[in-house]
């Protein structure tokens, strides 16, 4: 049975007990950027129904790490097994269909389009409608697309955006783009979703606000990978922490273990210290 059949049917936002099963292995990961290493032997676990958090200095190579787990690059060496799988090299829009998704550092939203339609993008996957489906639309694929447009308000609802549905997304606050962003990448009920530093640019409300989402996500049983530099945010909603330094893990534990890791204090949270 493959990874996506073993996706769960309820609703996105329903209770789920969560395991310690890992989802996710990385093993020895490695990529080179001419000559320079950015992903430097690598390896670690992220457990099912938990937040796995990724961090580390500007340059430490996280979101090399992302985009090979997406595959938007493609490693020089090591694996990576989702559920099972090494999906280490797939394109990624069949990694897109094994049930991962992701949020960016940089927003990549429609501005021109309303909330609902952007949310929508996050289910293109399960849409699959032909071309002659969409010249004579049958009543099967307006059954269809009722359902996936009641999925997008489902999520902008849990995301406190059901009221701006309508509204362009172009006229909204950075923190409400944020949050429809968010809201696309859960939408699709992905069995792990990776958040790219989702509160870069908020003030510290908006990133209580965040916050809260990902504890609420984590308790419906999402698993999720968070790469962030707002260590007060990390330390008070991961289970589990990743630490790279110059494309190597240099440290990994609980928030706890790592808060008081003497590489980690020197190599980053000494290092942000300083300059504060």
């Amino acid at each position: 049975m493959n990874a996506q059949a073993r996706r769960p049917c309820h609703s996105v936002f329903a209770m789920n007990q969560a395991n310690q099963e890992p989802i996710l292995q990385i093993s020895n990961l490695t990529k080179h950027f001419g000559g320079l290493p950015a992903l430097d032997d690598v390896s670690f676990l992220a457990g099912r129904g938990q937040v796995t958090a990724l961090i580390g200095p500007n340059g430490a190579g996280k979101t090399t790490l992302i985009n090979c787990l997406t595959g938007v690059i493609r490693p020089d060496a090591g694996a990576i097994r989702f559920e099972g799988a090494d999906i280490a090299g797939l394109p990624a829009h069949r990694v897109a269909r094994l049930g991962i998704s992701r949020t960016f550092q940089n927003l990549r939203i429609f501005p021109r389009l309303t909330v609902l339609d952007n949310v929508l993008c996050g289910l293109t996957v399960e849409a699959g409608a032909s071309l002659w489906e969409a010249l004579l639309r049958p009543p099967g694929l307006r059954h269809r697309e009722r359902r996936l447009k009641l999925t997008a308000l489902e999520a902008l609802d849990a995301f406190g955006l059901a009221d701006k549905a309508g509204w362009p997304v172009g006229v909204l606050p950075y923190g409400d783009k944020k949050r429809v962003e968010m809201a696309r990448a859960f939408v699709s009920q992905p069995v792990l979703t990776l958040l790219d530093e989702p509160v870069a640019g908020l003030n510290p409300e908006e990133t209580a606000t965040v916050a809260a989402f990902i504890r609420q996500m984590r308790l419906a049983g999402k698993t999720m990978i968070l790469v962030e530099h707002d260590m007060e945010m990390v330390m008070g909603i991961s289970d589990h922490v990743v630490v790279l330094d110059g494309g190597r893990r240099i440290a990994q534990g609980t928030p706890d273990a790592v808060r008081h890791n003497p590489l980690v204090i020197e190599a980053y949270l000494g290092r942000m210290s300083a300059t504060a």
